[in-house]
C-alpha cells in the first residue's frame, strides 16, 4: 500500500470507530474524484492522412463501428470521441492543417486546445511544413506531440511487391529513419516518430508509443491512458493490470466504510453490487466481455468457442449479473469472513472496526485473485486470436530520442 493509501485508510479507520459516517463518506467521495480524471488526446495532420482510423484505433474500435470518427469526411471543427467504455478519455478529430479554413498559422488558434494533453501529429508519407510548424507551436505551448505515420501496412505491402529482397525491419527503419530526417529539416529537434497501423495495432511501433506517452504524461494521467488504450501485445495486458490492482484498495475501502453500518445484510447486498461493477469493467478493460470477444473472432477469423476455451476465471466471457456474484460468493470459502463480518458489528465498541478489516481483507483477496485469473486469460486469448507463440513488448524498436 503506497503512502497516500496507508494515509487515507487509517483516516476511513478512524472515522468509523469514532462514528463519524459523515466523514467516511467525504473519505470515499474523494476518491472517487481521483478515479474520474479525464484525458484528452488530439490527433491532427493534413487532410486525408488517416486521423479518424487512428481515432477510432486508438478508442478500440473499426470504421465500421456505429460510434466511430467518419471517414473520407472532411472534419470542419474539433470533433469529441469519447472512448466506448472510459468516457473520461476523449479522442479529438481535429480539423486538417493548412486547409483554406484552417492554416497553418492560425490553426491552434482555430482548433481550441486548453484542455488537451497531448498531440498527435499523423501522416501518410511525408512530414510536411505544416506538420513541423504545428509541432514548433505546440512545443512553446509546453505541451506534448508524437509524429505518427499511419498506414504503413500499405508502404510495406508495396515495398513487398517492388523488391527483390524484402526485409520488412530494415523498410521500417529506412522509413523512420527518412521521417525523422525531414522533420529535423524542417527545424524540429529530436522528432519522436512511431509507425503505425490503424487495422493492426498489435504490429509496429503502437506499443511503443503507449510506453512513451505514458511515461511522459503527469502521474495522475497515467492510469487513465492505460485504462484506455486497446491491449494488443502482453505489455499493455500487463499495464492495465497495473492499473486495475491500483484500484483495489479504494473498493476495499468503501466496502469497509459500508461494513460499518449497523444494518444487518446491507454490506454483502452492497459488495455484491460493487463487485458487478468493478468485475464487468475489468471484463470490458481486457477485452474478455462477449461483445469485444466476438469482435476479435470476427476480424481475426477465429472461431469464438476456440477463444473461449482458452478461458478459465469464471467471469471471462460472461454477462456479469448479480445473480452469477452472488453464486461465485456463495461458493466461497473467504465467504465465511461475510458471516463474521455481520456477527462482528454487534460487539460493543470493537465491533465496528473489526466489521470493516474484515470487508477490507475479504475485498482485496477477491479482487486480487479475480484479477490475476483475467489478465492470464486475456493473455491467452490474443495469443491464440493472433495465432502466435509469445507476446513481447512490440516488434520494432524505437529510439530517437
Amino acid at each position: 500500500m503506497s503512502t497516500l493509501e496507508s494515509k487515507v485508510f487509517e483516516d476511513l479507520e478512524k472515522a468509523l470507530e469514532d462514528l463519524d459516517l459523515v466523514s467516511a463518506v467525504l473519505i470515499i467521495k474523494y476518491l472517487e474524484d481521483i478515479n474520474n480524471i479525464s484525458l484528452n488526446i488530439a490527433v491532427t495532420g493534413e487532410s486525408g492522412v488517416g486521423k479518424s482510423t487512428v481515432v477510432n484505433a486508438f478508442r478500440g474500435i473499426d470504421n465500421t463501428d456505429e460510434r466511430a470518427a467518419p471517414t473520407g469526411v472532411e472534419t470542419t471543427k474539433p470533433e469529441p470521441y469519447p472512448h466506448p467504455i472510459y468516457p473520461n478519455v476523449t479522442l479529438w478529430d481535429l480539423p486538417g492543417i493548412g486547409t483554406t479554413n484552417f492554416p497553418a498559422d492560425q490553426y491552434l488558434e482555430s482548433s481550441g486546445f486548453e484542455n488537451v494533453d497531448f498531440f498527435i501529429i499523423v501522416s501518410a508519407g511525408r512530414f510536411r511544413e505544416n506538420d513541423a510548424k504545428l509541432a514548433q507551436e505546440i512545443k512553446k505551448m509546453g505541451k506534448k506531440f508524437y509524429f505518427v505515420r499511419s498506414k504503413i501496412d500499405n508502404n510495406l505491402s508495396d515495398a513487398k511487391r517492388g523488391q527483390r529482397e524484402y526485409d520488412e525491419e530494415r523498410t521500417l527503419q529506412e522509413i523512420r529513419e527518412n521521417c525523422i530526417h525531414e522533420l529535423e529539416q524542417q527545424g524540429v529537434a529530436s522528432p519522436q516518430v512511431f509507425l503505425v497501423s490503424g487495422f493492426d495495432l498489435h504490429l509496429y511501433d503502437f506499443p511503443a508509443l503507449q510506453d512513451t506517452m505514458e511515461r511522459e504524461l503527469p502521474s495522475h494521467k497515467r492510469d487513465v491512458l492505460n485504462w484506455g488504450i486497446p491491449k494488443v501485445c502482453k505489455s499493455i495486458i500487463n499495464k492495465k493490470k497495473e492499473v486495475f490492482s491500483s484500484q483495489i484498495w479504494y473498493y476495499a475501502l468503501t466496502s469497509a466504510a459500508v461494513a460499518a453500518v449497523p444494518i444487518p445484510g446491507l454490506s454483502f447486498a452492497a459488495d455484491v453490487g460493487m463487485l458487478v461493477s468493478v468485475l464487468t469493467n475489468y471484463l470490458n478493460g481486457f477485452g474478455l466481455d462477449e461483445e469485444s470477444l466476438a469482435k476479435l473472432s470476427s476480424d481475426t477469423n477465429t472461431p469464438l468457442d476456440d477463444l473461449r476455451a482458452e478461458m478459465k476465471c469464471f467471469c471471462s466471457g460472461q454477462n456479469v449479473t448479480i445473480e452469477l456474484v452472488s453464486l461465485i460468493l456463495h461458493s466461497l470459502p473467504l465467504l465465511t469472513g461475510e458471516a463474521a463480518k455481520e456477527g462482528s458489528r454487534w460487539i460493543p465498541f470493537l465491533g465496528i472496526p473489526i466489521a470493516a478489516s474484515i470487508s477490507y481483507t475479504f475485498i482485496t483477496s477477491f479482487l486480487t485473485s479475480t484479477l490475476d485469473s483475467l489478465s492470464v486469460d486475456a493473455e491467452s486469448v490474443l495469443i491464440k486470436a493472433l495465432d502466435i507463440s509469445a507476446l513481447t513488448g512490440y516488434s520494432v524498436a524505437v529510439s530517437n530520442e
